[in-house]
């Protein structure tokens, strides 16, 4: 579990930005499924979304096992980042334009998770931080389907998180400039559900995603 910045993660510029706390980090993990995985493959770097969740102090995500990222991922340390974008940060000038995010950046080995009943808990505690209560409602997952599935981790021992919050910080000479300044909230929201083809009659869609946001209903 993080404690303290590593060379890697300290973060060199604006340093009120940056926390190094494990709360602060899990929060930002737990608030935005959606990562970054960058790594080498055949010697370039190459960067993957992917989907991953919190359990403890490491971070999961999944794949095919025979998809070269994943392999990539096992064969040399990783980055990991996640990042929710907030706000956009107008300003009365170009340079001060910004915006409002919270980050997460994470460096280390991945791990693969060999044990089958194992590998089965993860994906199920990864559904339920979707969509909770949904796995028990599912088609059981057959053997080849979990053989065909890796599950690989990140342990959270060298992390660190950057926040950036606030209105614009326009200097003392710009402030009568006569443009309009503030922020620009960004918001990211549940649609109307949208029914497979073929849904059987009387079936009703989840109504609860807490990694998206508040819950429907």
């Amino acid at each position: 579990m993080t404690s303290a910045p590593s060379p890697r993660t300290r973060l060199r510029r604006l340093h009120d930005k940056a926390a190094y706390d494990f709360a602060t980090i899990a929060a930002v993990l737990d608030a935005q499924p959606l990562a970054h995985i960058g790594h080498l493959v055949n010697g370039a770097v190459c960067v993957t979304p992917t989907l991953q969740w919190r359990e403890g102090a490491r971070v999961f995500w999944h794949g095919s096992a025979a998809s070269r990222m994943i392999k990539a991922a096992l064969a040399a340390p990783v980055c990991l980042t996640v990042t929710t974008l907030d706000a956009l940060v107008l300003a009365r000038s170009g340079l001060e334009h910004s915006v409002n995010f919270r980050s997460v950046l994470a460096f280390g080995q991945p791990e693969a998770v060999t044990d089958p009943k194992a590998k089965a808990l993860h994906l199920e505690a990864m559904m339920d931080r979707l969509v909770p209560g949904r796995w028990p409602r599912l088609r059981p997952m057959t053997a080849q389907e979990l053989r065909a599935t890796a599950v690989v981790s990140l342990a959270l021992t060298e992390a660190s998180a950057k926040i950036g919050a606030g209105p614009p910080t326009d200097p003392p000479d710009d402030m009568d400039w006569p443009v309009w300044a503030g922020i620009i909230p960004l918001r990211q929201i549940l649609g109307t559900p949208e029914p497979a083809p073929g849904l059987a009659a009387g079936l009703t869609p989840p109504v609860r995603f807490p990694a998206f946001g508040p819950d429907q209903g």
